[in-house]
Parts: structure tokens; sequence; C-alpha cells
């Protein structure tokens, strides 16, 4: 019987039922894609991250209960913060490699920690009818579109008012990122919404500020700066463009621990697993 480590963290929260949720399973090596996906949709959360020891640091995987996708932000974040919080790492950095958007890079300082992550650059596009009647409005600033839509309205306000027919988005086959310049507390505000995946809201979506950031960095003419992203839940980013790449910091809270049992013969990581790790050269 094989016993894997499962820890549930709130990122982009201090402090428990706030921020975005998510899995972290630590695993001595790889399992089968079919097992990963059947763990993620047991967990059903947004995102189950799972990360091996590498001879650079650790390889990390995200899985929805749909499948693996290509990068998650909170995820990565939480899986950032077991490493620190749990395995008893004393480097200030993890270096992260991931299979579709190349090494990731996240560092602590006290109890921020900090993402490095690709720029995502949207391009403006005639927005779909779909997608403004799903959404229920007739003003916007403008629509673009990367991995995912970005629709940019006049104010937070209206962010907030929000209430989509998320059921209605699915054919549009992305999700949907709706942000509006902040009040005095923020520089820029968002929500972001999952057509068709377990969960219709993503609370806070490091992924989704790939792309905001390089966006309000040029229209605001600034950074760093502070955003915020959320409906009923929601949580803050400390926001930096550099170059291609954006730095998003976070913090993460613990919210359960706990074991997974499968009928293999496996190991979850642990200090034997580090000490690997350090056996190799790595802090």
């Amino acid at each position: 019987m094989q016993q894997i480590d499962f820890y549930m963290v709130d990122a982009f929260s201090r402090t428990t039922f706030s921020g975005n949720a998510a899995a972290v399973c630590p695993l001595m090596e790889w399992l089968p894609d079919e097992t990963l996906l059947k763990m993620a949709k047991q967990h059903n959360q947004s995102e189950t991250a799972f990360f091996v020891v590498s001879e650079k640091g650790f390889e990390l995987r995200w899985f929805t209960s749909l499948g693996e996708i290509n990068l998650c932000g909170h995820a990565t974040l939480a899986a950032a913060h077991v490493i620190f919080e749990h395995l008893d790492y004393t480097g200030s950095s993890i270096h992260l490699e991931t299979r579709f958007v190349g090494p990731l890079t996240v560092t602590r300082s006290g109890e921020w920690l900090t993402l490095d992550l690709p720029a995502w650059h949207a391009e403006p596009i005639t927005p779909p009818p779909l997608l403004l009647d799903a959404l229920g409005i007739r003003t916007y600033r403008e629509v673009r579109v990367a991995r995912d839509y970005l629709v940019v309205l006049e104010n937070q306000e209206q962010v907030a008012a929000l209430q989509p027919d998320i059921q209605a988005m699915i054919p549009l086959g992305k999700m949907i990122c709706v942000t509006a310049p902040g009040d005095k507390q923020y520089d820029f505000v968002s929500r972001v919404f999952c057509p068709g995946d377990a969960v219709p809201e993503d609370p806070v979506t490091g992924s989704a500020h790939s792309m905001l950031i390089p966006y309000w960095a040029d229209k605001l003419q600034k950074t760093p700066m502070l955003a915020y992203q959320g409906g009923e839940r929601g949580g803050e980013l400390r926001c930096r463009l550099e170059g291609d790449r954006v730095f998003i910091g976070g913090q993460a809270t613990t919210y359960l621990t706990g074991k997974v049992f499968l009928r293999q013969d496996e190991h979850a990581v642990g200090k034997k697993a580090l000490a690997t790790l350090k056996s190799a050269g790595c802090p």
C-alpha cells in the first residue's frame, strides 16, 4: 500500500477560507498520468500540484479534474509553501522544472513567496457576441486574447457587480479574465471565470496575472503594482514586470494535511528525498 503525503493550501492568502485552495502531493517518482488525473478528480479542487525531487530542484506538474494544464500560478505557490514549510527546505529559492513553460523559480522573503513566470501579451480583438452576452455587459474599454480572453471594464465596481452566465461561456473554449483599474488601494482588480471546469470562478489566478501584469504595466506606466482578484473569495498579489518575466508575490497558509493511500509500491517524498537533493548540491 503506497502512502502519499497530501496537503491542501490556501494560496494568495494569509488566512484560511480566502485566497485560492490547491491540493499538493509530493511524489518519490512520477505515477502514470491516468493515476494523477484520478487523484486530481478525487481531490475535487481547481488544481492539484504534483512534484518530484530532481537534480536541479523539483519537477512540477498541474492537473485539474479534466486533465493536465500548462501553467497554474496558485498551485505553484501552494507547492512552494509545502516545500518551504513542511519539507524542511532551507534555501531561499526553489527551482522548478515544468513541461510546458520551462523553468520557474519561487523565492521566499519572510511570509511572502514570489513566483517568476513568463509574461503573456494579449492581442486586441473584436469580442465574440457570446462573450459579452454571457458576461451581461454592453460597455467596456477593450477585449483582448492570449491563452484566455481579457475583458477590460471601466472601474472596480463593474467588475465586482458581474453576475455572468458561466455555463453559456463553455462554447468559447477559453477562460475569461475581467479586469479594471482599482480604487485607491489597488492598481488593478480582476475576476476569472472558468467555464466547464469544476470551479466556475477561480478565486485568485496566478497564471492570469502573467497576462494582466504586462497589460496594466503598459497602461498605468508603472511597476511594481498591487492587485486584487476575487469574488466571494479573493486575495492580494504583489506584481512586477521585468522584461519578458512577471513576478507575482503572495502568501499561503496550510488548511489540511493527510495521507493518500494507493495500492502501488510507492512512497511519499519527505526528509529522505530532501537529503538526496542536498547531496546533489542543492541548498
